[in-house]
């Protein structure tokens, strides 16, 4: 990891010349930097921030990686709850905090993983907010009563109806982006809602896999496979063996990739399900 440092303090104590920090430095924030060529991580973007803003607390998509949740790319602007001068990807929030909607991950100052799951949930709208609150809640559980306490404790707080219309929808099962967009995918469609990360066994007991999403009743599951089932041949015929497998169980296997269209991912979905015994109904 880099070392971000404060360009007026390197000057103050002569660890640097104006001129080595002009040629030697790049600015990260304003009147922070880092060794030019280094390409800034999210988590040294983050120490610059508390390097701009010293009492500001990290919060949003940036608490949610601090908190471990994944999917959060290096140059994600970083939200502060604190006074903060515009600069781009980085935006000061002046927002109430209790004193219990803090803590501290690594040294760093953060929302809690409520008060996270709060803030993603009224600033995004709603299928990007379930992606980052389900990513959120795989990595750092945190119960969806807490932040439907936070309304009560912030009712003037802004977004609280997107928040109320996303909130039921989060599943920590979820892991990935792709996942939670094929899971709302299908609830938006009015099939019934599925059940994340269901192992399957055979008869005997042995394991087949752990399916993304289910609708157990049905015996019908539902995938999305990234690149690596088509470059990856052990991967390939370990699928072969596992739709094997799927179908000697009587299980259907609806496989979606990123070329699918969503109209026909919900149409065979449908029809699936429909052929298993659903009756049409949500």
């Amino acid at each position: 990891m880099a070392i971000p440092i404060r360009g007026t303090d390197a000057l103050a104590d002569g660890s640097l010349t104006a001129g080595q920090l002009r040629h030697r430095f790049a600015p990260v924030f304003r009147g922070i930097y880092l060794p030019k060529g280094c390409r800034p991580t999210l988590h040294d973007r983050i120490v610059a921030a508390r390097l701009a803003v010293p009492r500001a607390v990290i919060a949003g998509a940036a608490a949610s990686a601090l908190h471990g949740a994944q999917w959060v790319d290096d140059d994600v602007t970083i939200d502060l709850i604190g006074r903060c001068r515009p600069q781009p990807g980085l935006k000061g929030r002046e927002e109430t905090l209790g004193r219990d909607e803090v803590m501290t991950v690594r040294g760093i100052p953060v929302t809690t993983p409520a008060r996270t799951a709060f803030d993603l949930g009224r600033r995004l709208k709603r299928i990007p907010a379930i992606k980052r609150m389900d990513a959120l809640m795989n990595a750092a559980p945190f119960a969806v009563e807490d932040v439907m306490l936070l309304t009560k404790v912030h009712p003037r707080a802004r977004g609280l109806v997107d928040l109320r219309e996303a909130i039921p929808h989060v599943d920590g099962g979820a892991e990935s982006p792709q996942e939670s967009w094929l899971r709302m995918l299908f609830v938006d469609a009015g099939l019934p809602s599925p059940t994340t990360q269901f192992v399957v066994y055979t008869a005997e007991g042995r394991y087949i896999k752990r399916l993304d999403m289910v609708w157990e009743e049905y015996k019908v599951g539902a995938e999305y496979d990234g690149e690596q089932h088509l470059t990856d041949r052990t991967v390939y015929a370990r699928d072969v063996w596992v739709g094997r497998e799927l179908q000697r169980a009587q299980w259907s296997l609806i496989r979606v990739v990123k070329e699918d269209r969503g109209a026909q991912i919900v149409a065979h979905a449908r029809a699936v399900l429909l052929a298993r015994g659903w009756d049409g109904r949500p």
